[in-house]
């Protein structure tokens, strides 16, 4: 991906002042940035993300997911020089009080829960440009320390193999420390998208265009991006900006093609019966951005911003949310639907909390505590009394086929396991029977995956994700030789 250094905006005119703003025939002047020191701002933070994969799946509740988020972070300039800033955020995964909807709609706070377990810190001390713009991170020898004990507190404190997944993030993170910085709080660039140390002046209406690159796995991919000051706010003071970016659709294409022929290998029946041109508008990707944002006139701060991003690649379309607000200004920016939504649908992800470094089990084999089993609602029905003690007996299930490819829900990679006809009616039976119950699935005598069983399966497919590629593909090789077997049986 991109880097965070790039300018997120050209201002075409010179610095004219850093004096208070002023509406004049010759436009409106949008002050530089220039953030009291030593006071800390709350910002209330909305996401949300849709997957739609309508062109793979026949079953309207497999082809489309959405998962939402509700944060209240915290954010406070430490010290200003000529060249720089020290920011410090502080980070919570709690849901702030009066969203809509049931708490549960909201998996992203968990996912972002772990997050900050992983890392081990609900802090970060940033030195940024004078637009707000990340470029170090403090305590980075803290954190990957912290991710190194996590490593070691593989089965029962045997230090996980050089290969693991999560020695993979940590060589990532020491190649690029701002990776942190990306996972824990991306409102930091999406804010200095908004601010521009330098004083501007603009005309309602002005539109101007930059160009630059971004990079994909090596392709280099032109991005279109275009800004218009569309209306000021005398009495509170402020401006509000769109941004329009357009990634150019040859070269972006190009940058998804190794994504776009993992899916289809993930799908190979279905693919086999595309036609040409199904099969030509798969192999075409584009990406856009559409921002808005309110900018103070009195410090060139963003008070409010608004971003969505939508990505179409390979039959499939993934659409980012994202809105935040300063807590102590007043919203003017409207909401999309699924941040407000008081009934949204959202996949089970069966997301548990990640034990502290020092807990027994290891880190990526057994990755949770038991959860509680889940409440009885008209479409679950929960073991519960003398049904609790139920036995139900384990069951071998023959494979069809094995692959791995993009998860739909993380755009991770993610084992495909399709059962032989016989064994889907089998593991089907077995789902009904263990609603409520904890299970667990074992290859070779060795357990993969301990789900909750909060729905039957019916379709005799089995997707195992949040383990490294290298692995799920070494699985994959086991599940494909002659005869290969799961078996599924209830958690002891």
């Amino acid at each position: 991906m991109t880097s965070p250094h790039w300018k997120r905006f050209v201002w075409f005119c010179l610095c004219l002042t850093l004096s208070t703003p002023a509406w004049s025939a010759g436009g409106v002047t949008i002050p530089g940035y220039a953030p009291a020191t030593g006071v800390e701002r709350s910002y209330r933070v909305q996401k949300a993300t849709e997957t739609d994969m309508s062109f793979w799946f026949d079953k309207p509740g497999a082809s489309a997911m959405t998962v939402r988020g509700a944060f209240r972070q915290a954010m406070a300039v430490l010290s200003r020089d000529e060249d720089s800033m020290r920011v410090r955020w502080s980070l919570s995964a709690d849901l702030p009080k009066g969203m809509a909807g049931l708490p549960d709609s909201y998996q992203m706070n968990q996912l972002y829960r772990n997050s900050l377990t992983a890392y081990g810190t609900a802090t970060l001390e940033l030195e940024t440009d004078l637009n707000g713009n990340p470029r170090d991170l403090s305590g980075v020898d803290q954190i990957v320390a912290r991710m190194r004990a996590m490593a070691a507190n593989e089965s029962g404190g045997v230090p996980a193999a050089p290969q693991n997944g999560l020695h993979e993030i940590i060589n990532n993170i020491e190649a690029n420390p701002l990776q942190i910085v990306a996972a824990l709080v991306p409102e930091a660039q999406l804010l200095a998208t908004g601010q521009s140390n330098h004083a501007e002046t603009m005309e309602i209406g002005q539109a101007s265009a930059a160009l630059r690159d971004e990079d994909y796995d090596g392709v280099s991919v032109p991005v279109t991006s275009t800004w218009t000051l569309e209306s000021t706010d005398a009495t509170a003071r402020t401006a509000t900006f769109s941004l329009s970016e357009e990634a150019d659709a040859a070269a972006f294409s190009q940058s998804q093609q190794p994504a776009i022929e993992n899916l289809m290998t993930g799908f190979a029946e279905r693919a086999k019966d595309l036609t040409a041109d199904q099969l030509a508008s798969l192999k075409r990707a584009s990406k856009s951005r559409s921002v808005e944002l309110v900018v103070s006139l009195n410090d060139g701060s963003t008070l409010e911003a608004s971003e969505i991003v939508t990505v179409e690649a390979g039959g499939t379309t993934l659409r980012t949310y994202t809105h935040i607000q300063r807590e102590d200004m007043p919203a003017s920016l409207p909401l999309p639907a699924v941040l407000t939504a008081k009934d949204l649908q959202t996949p089970d992800l069966h997301i548990e909390p990640l034990p502290s470094a020092k807990a027994g089990p290891g880190i990526l084999d057994e990755l949770s505590t038991p959860p509680a089993p889940p409440a009885a609602s008209q479409d679950t029905t929960v073991a519960t009394g003398d049904d609790a003690a139920t036995e139900i007996a384990p069951v071998s299930l023959e494979v069809k086929s094995a692959e791995v490819s993009l998860s739909p829900v993380s755009h991770d990679h993610g084992l495909n396991i399709v059962l032989t006809p016989e064994s889907a009616a089998t593991f089907r039976d077995f789902t009904q029977a263990a609603l409520g119950r904890q299970t667990q699935m074992l290859i070779n005598d060795k357990v993969v995956m301990e789900p909750w069983m909060r729905e039957p399966i019916m379709d005799g497919r089995i997707v195992l994700a949040g383990t490294d590629r290298r692995d799920l593909e070494a699985l994959a090789e086991q599940l494909k030789v002659p005869g290969a077997k799961i078996l599924v049986r209830l958690r002891p």
